[in-house]
């Protein structure tokens, strides 16, 4: 029997404060590339967009080492996406007492990668079972605060 492996691993930003057209004119440029190519784009191109997409490239390869083990020469940018997040409105004093409104744009930023050295499926058939995960549940045992044992707290004046 055939079973799929996860192959991708993603990192989310929201919230982030810029524009989305600034952020996909970054993005466009680091699509299907490697990571370490990827990073060496995002050091040295003059965009302020450049350095939040260049932390959640470094967190979206940080969750594939540690979720699935990969080694980060092996990653490579499936997926980058930019969204629209909310605009925060604010009031820009003026002359005269009056006031204009400001436009604070946010983007949502997706950064998804996929490991190329694994397969995409694994056939669960040839695993025997000296091979499957042997998953261990951890005894805890709780231990409970007797207020009584300790003088309590009634005693004090």
């Amino acid at each position: 029997m055939l079973k799929k492996r996860r192959t991708e691993v993603y990192a989310l930003g929201q919230h982030i404060s810029m524009s989305a057209h600034k952020a996909r004119r970054v993005i466009d440029q680091i699509r299907g590339r490697s990571y370490e190519e990827t990073l060496m784009i995002l050091e040295l191109m003059p965009y302020r967009a450049c350095y939040p997409i260049f932390k959640l490239v470094y967190s979206a390869a940080a969750n594939a080492s540690f979720n699935m083990g990969s080694n980060k020469t092996n990653l490579v940018i499936s997926k980058a996406e930019v969204n629209e997040g909310t605009t925060v409105k604010r009031l820009k004093p003026r002359a005269r007492g009056r006031s204009y409104p400001i436009q604070k744009p946010t983007c949502h930023i997706t950064i998804v990668m996929k490991d190329i050295s694994l397969d995409e499926y694994i056939d669960t058939d040839s695993i025997t079972w000296s091979q499957k995960p042997k998953w261990k549940k951890k005894h805890t045992t709780m231990s409970y605060y007797d207020m009584y044992s300790n003088g309590g707290t009634w005693d004090k004046k």
